[in-house]
């Protein structure tokens, strides 16, 4: 009779384990009252490549020509003009007879 008891005991306590697990059973109703919010994703950045490298030539220094003040064959240059002889010695005559 003892294990009849001890069954029987065991079988009650594993119907009121079983009874007390729906016991807690519970249903959930959640009411969300507001307007839906959307969350842009973060921007993605992302670095352009670099400019090329340009070398630039060095610049360059041409030399005018050379300016020759005097007589070339039956012409003079002062630098500003050529003159012809006869109108050179015609011009400049003053300047060269020192009285």
């Amino acid at each position: 009779m003892n294990t009849k008891r001890l069954a029987l005991s065991l079988g009650a306590g594993a119907l009121a384990l079983g009874f007390s697990g729906l016991a807690l059973a519970r249903v959930d109703v959640g009411i969300n009252l507001g307007a839906p919010v959307y969350v842009a994703p973060a921007p993605v950045y992302v670095a352009p490549p670099p400019p090329p490298a340009v070398y630039y030539p060095q610049p360059a220094y041409v030399a005018g020509p050379a300016v020759i003040i005097g007589w070339h064959g039956d012409r003079y240059w002062d630098g500003h003009r050529y003159w012809g002889r006869h109108e050179w010695e015609r011009h400049h005559d003053d300047r060269w007879h020192h009285y």
